[in-house]
């Protein structure tokens, strides 16, 4: 029997042991538990500020984009007064000669214009001169009795037909 209680007595210390270091494995694990979840609980609320911050972003954007599509209509409504006062002040120019969708392409077709209207002015002005035909009726001039056949200049002296 003393050799049962023996036994007895070291698998209980034994199992003491192995109880005592589950015990501790335990306690590790909840402290690794505590930390994993504290670690969580940060995570966590670090998503919860970054989701604020992308809503805050979002909200940003979308009222960029706004004012964006303000001024780009503000721009489009400034262009086309631009174009209408060009062309309000530029009659001898056709109005479809003036085109564009910004300033720059509009001054460039302006111009362009100009210089178009200038070269036809030019050209007509030459093709005016070549073909000028003098003012009033032409000048009398006496008839060159020289090239005239005796009889027609009998008729001529009495004031006949020719």
């Amino acid at each position: 029997m003393a050799d049962e209680e023996s036994e007895l007595t070291d698998e209980l210390e034994a199992l003491r042991g192995e109880l005592e270091r589950l015990k501790q494995e335990k306690e590790a694990l909840a402290r690794e538990l505590a930390s994993k979840e504290a670690a969580i609980r940060e995570l966590e609320q670090a998503l919860v500020n970054k989701d604020g911050e992308m809503a805050l972003l979002r909200q940003a954007l979308a009222e960029s984009e706004q004012k964006l599509a303000q001024t780009s209509d503000a721009l489009a409504q400034a262009v086309a007064s631009y174009k209408e006062l060009v062309v309000a002040t530029n009659p001898e120019i056709p109005p479809e000669l003036v085109t564009g969708d910004t300033i720059e392409a509009i001054n460039q077709s302006l111009e362009n214009a100009r210089s178009l209207i200038d070269r036809v002015k030019q050209a007509v002005e030459q093709e005016a001169s070549r073909s000028k035909v003098p003012v009033g009726a032409p000048q009398r001039a006496s008839i060159d009795l020289s090239v005239l056949s005796p009889r027609e200049k009998i008729q001529y002296a009495i004031g006949g037909k020719r």
